[in-house]
């Protein structure tokens, strides 16, 4: 089993966030960044699948070497190696072109994303990607088991789960329930320091988009408690107060 994991590296979620350039440009001064949360379950659910059937894992990031902090920490989590395509990610198309492009001449049986980033919370590149490898791909999985070439999952629906069964090679995208990520221990912080980390130069595809200008949403209103016993109080204060009614 030879399986790719996509690991983005994101702001952490405790991130205030500013923008500089005129509003164009998100401010990474000063911001912690980590390997995108979904991703990490990916990475769990990959190790875990090949403890049980022998196997690979490799992670890909498209990202600038200020990404390589997140990188060993996937190693050390247990990905058997990483590749970094040396872009800065500029959107969801541009990423799953560079990591297409690398995927195609690799032969991989199972390729994970996350669901989406937290950071633009796109959720298209598992889509774009197997598209790009003409391949099937499954979203938004919270459970995976994959026998005989075949991979049998299920993701929630409305109102209950879908089971849903594909042939590999495939892309899918993990959901929140896939599994519970793991810490990385002393043991595998010191051997990511020695795993291969290779470094590839784009595909030379350019960016389809650009960031005209990002807005931060009004920052909240003031609270005001009413305790249970001056329930009635809120009529009067929405109409008089809040003039809402």
């Amino acid at each position: 089993m030879k399986i790719l994991v996509c690991v983005s590296n994101v702001p952490d979620t405790t991130t205030k966030v500013t923008f500089t350039e005129n509003n164009t440009q998100f401010n990474t001064g000063g911001v912690q960044f980590i390997i995108n949360p979904y991703d990490e379950l990916s990475l769990t659910r990959a190790l875990e699948i090949t403890e049980k059937q022998g196997g690979t894992v490799t992670t890909v990031t498209v990202g600038l070497a200020d990404t390589e902090a997140s990188i060993r920490k996937a190693l050390a989590i247990g990905a058997n190696d990483a590749v970094r395509i040396n872009a800065a990610p500029t959107d969801a198309y541009f990423v799953a072109e560079q990591i297409a492009a690398y995927a195609k001449a690799e032969n991989f049986d199972l390729i994970f994303t996350g669901r989406e980033s937290i950071d633009y919370n796109g959720g298209q590149v598992c889509g774009l990607l197997a598209e790009m490898l003409g391949l099937p791909s499954v979203n938004v999985i919270t459970s995976i088991e994959v026998e005989g070439g075949k991979a049998t999952m299920e993701r929630d629906i409305d109102g209950g789960k879908e089971k849903v069964s594909a042939n590999l090679p495939l892309v899918v995208s993990a959901q929140k329930e896939l599994t519970e990520p793991r810490i990385p221990n002393m043991r595998g912080i010191m051997a990511a320091r020695t795993k291969p980390l290779k470094v590839v130069e784009p595909a030379g595809v350019a960016a389809t988009s650009a960031t005209v200008g990002f807005e931060l949403p009004a920052p909240k209103g003031s609270v005001k408690l009413i305790s249970v016993e001056d329930a009635g109080s809120i009529i009067g204060i929405l109409h008089n107060e809040a003039k809402i009614i």
